[in-house]
């Protein structure tokens, strides 16, 4: 068995995955050898001080503290940015005048064309030091007190290597989620920025949109005490953090856009057929989605060509960057 060591991981927001990644690997991997340092960095000191005062992070420093920051960056294995996706253009310049040596940086983002977009405006030549990454877990509470030692245990985690990554660059970040119990695949930016779209940033738009159409209701609070648990279900995720979610949808416009017209197309279609009363049919529609949340719920597979193929190419990409250290959806 191999194991992810390190001397010390700087992470640049210490909220929850930031500070659930911190807590993961401070934990470590049975047998394996002890957990280097790892520093946090917030807007201030003061901002991640309740990080270090909880032992999330060994180190707190504040993001205007040059000094403790080109200390902290010289000899760091790895740097993680785990600010809204917005930050990510800002942090890798603050950072780029103190990257020396192999020191890789890498994000948690749930959007992958920005990122390499600012990795490469930021960093230049140094750009084959980032290696975007998305773990695919969360919860609907932020800060480092919502952090989970196992937020991230058996989930995946998407890598999308760039061109410019040398190959043991994304191997190393992946071996470093993998000490954290997930598992890795890989999708360009362009195809993990199609599949969030639709599986991530529009649900929690539908979820926000729901919320705030029973507010502009004069009887929003008459509802929302006679919601139900589905009600409660559908809408969890509209309590997630609005910077995040408002920098997502502006970062990855073109796919989301491009979803919120089919979903809205959709809407239209079932709209036409309840004003027509056209059971048949609703039931139809109905039941294939019913089927397909069963399915995939009991870990079935949907057919998809199109899903096959892009699965395809990722596994030639695994292949090239990390033989045998990745993992394909099943």
């Amino acid at each position: 068995m191999s194991y992810f060591s390190f001397n010390k991981i700087v992470i640049f927001g210490v909220g929850l995955i930031g500070g659930s990644l911190a807590l993961a690997l401070k934990r470590g991997q049975p047998g394996a050898p002890a957990a280097g340092c790892i520093v946090g960095v917030g807007r201030s000191a003061a901002s991640v001080e309740r990080a270090l005062a909880l032992g999330v992070i060994d180190l707190a420093l504040g993001l205007d503290d040059d000094a403790g920051l080109e200390a902290a960056l010289r000899d760091a294995d790895v740097v993680i940015c785990a600010a809204p996706v917005a930050q990510t253009e800002p942090l890798l310049r603050r950072m780029a005048p103190w990257l020396r040596g192999q020191t890789l940086v890498s994000d948690v983002g749930s959007t992958k064309a920005d990122a390499v977009a600012a990795a490469r405006a930021a960093l230049g030549a140094e750009a084959w030091r980032f290696v975007p990454a998305h773990p695919i877990a969360g919860r609907e509470l932020s800060g480092v007190e919502a952090a989970l030692v196992d937020l991230f245990h058996e989930r995946d985690v998407v890598l999308c290597p760039l061109a410019e990554n040398p190959p043991q660059a994304p191997a190393r970040i992946a071996a470093m989620w993998q000490a954290c119990g997930a598992h890795t695949l890989s999708l360009s930016a362009a195809q993990h920025d199609a599949v969030f779209a639709s599986v991530s940033h529009l649900p929690h738009v539908l979820a926000f949109a729901l919320l705030e159409q029973i507010l502009r209701g004069s009887d929003a609070q008459l509802k929302l005490d006679l919601a139900g648990s589905g009600f409660r279900d559908f809408t969890r995720i509209a309590a997630a953090s609005p910077e995040m979610w408002r920098d997502i949808c502006v970062a990855n416009r073109a796919a989301l856009l491009s979803d919120l017209d089919a979903y809205q197309a959709v809407l239209q279609e079932l709209r036409q057929l309840i004003a027509d009363g056209d059971t048949a049919a609703l039931h139809t529609v109905f039941g294939r989605a019913s089927a397909a949340r069963e399915a995939w719920s009991a870990g079935g597979v949907i057919h998809d060509t199109a899903r096959d193929a892009t699965l395809a190419d990722a596994g030639d990409t695994l292949a090239a960057v990390a033989p045998g250290g990745l993992k394909l959806l099943d």
